[in-house]
């Protein structure tokens, strides 16, 4: 999916909101663990339920693949069915992949190639042979890791450099290895008085925004400091506050209801 065609799909929906499917057997309605593939049929109705409000879906791949082969398997059904039923929906494979040379294109194949995912996320602590590989195949993206939500982010990107913040160095340098048709970066909502500093670095490049909801991140404070106007260039993600809105007979339907929220506020966007 190019940069423009994503674009379009905000402005003709009028929402920039991601749904991360992370399927937890634990958590998953108990009634689904009679169905043959519990993992695929759980995904399979948040997706239908949520497709209208959302304008990407994001796997994340460790709740898949703690499930060994029969996970993957549900990995691979949920995209194949995803791109089958929501072909302009944006395909976001979270993987933080993060190594160099041929391992790296290997990995791009995986997920470009084998499973078809528009985007996978990236961990650019290896340099730029860590992220160039992704960058090599038309209408797909590297989404690079910036700024993230989590505690330990004080542990490295917060910590001054010689001139700057480690999360700006690699904001200014990565940001030379591609361009805004083809490079995202993660920004977590729960630093959203950073954003500013992010938008200075990388005006026009879009922002997958995770932290939303359950993490406690603010939409509004991050759309004020991260939103480009006209285009908007965010890519807000809500897994848990979405997907586990209820764990009924219910589950699909207030899993909707919870997303219809967020696409309500982001309206007030456009």
């Amino acid at each position: 999916m190019t940069r423009s065609q994503l674009i379009n799909e905000i402005k003709t929906k009028k929402t920039f909101l991601c749904v991360g499917l992370d399927p937890d057997i634990d958590k998953i309605p108990q009634f689904l663990l009679e169905e043959d593939d519990p993992i695929f049929e759980f995904n399979r109705q948040i997706v239908d339920a949520t497709a209208p409000y959302c304008v990407s879906f994001k796997p994340n791949t460790a709740f898949y693949e703690a499930y060994g082969l029969s996970g993957l398997t549900s990995l691979e059904k949920t995209i194949k069915y995803i791109k089958q039923e929501y072909p302009n929906h944006f395909l976001i494979a979270d993987a933080k992949r993060g190594d160099i040379g041929n391992t790296s294109s290997m990995y791009a194949k995986a997920f470009f190639k084998r499973l078809h995912a528009d985007a996978i996320t990236v961990a650019p602590y290896m340099g730029s042979d860590s992220v160039k590989p992704f960058l090599e195949f038309d209408g797909k993206w590297a989404i690079v890791l910036a700024l993230t939500s989590n505690e330990g982010a004080k542990d490295f990107q917060l910590n001054e450099g010689k001139t700057e913040p480690l999360y700006k160095h690699v904001l200014r340098t990565s940001s030379q290895w591609g361009t805004s048709e083809n490079m995202m970066y993660v920004v977590g909502a729960t630093k959203a008085e950073m954003f500013d500093d992010v938008r200075r670095i990388v005006p026009n490049h879009f922002l997958l925004v995770p932290g939303v909801g359950a993490q406690g991140g603010s939409l509004s404070e991050v759309c004020k400091h991260g939103l480009i106007k006209n285009d908007i260039c965010l890519l807000i993600n809500s897994s848990r506050a979405i997907i586990y809105a209820s764990n009924g007979e219910n589950f699909a339907e207030a899993a909707a209801n919870e997303a219809k929220k967020i696409a309500d506020e982001m309206k007030t966007y456009f």
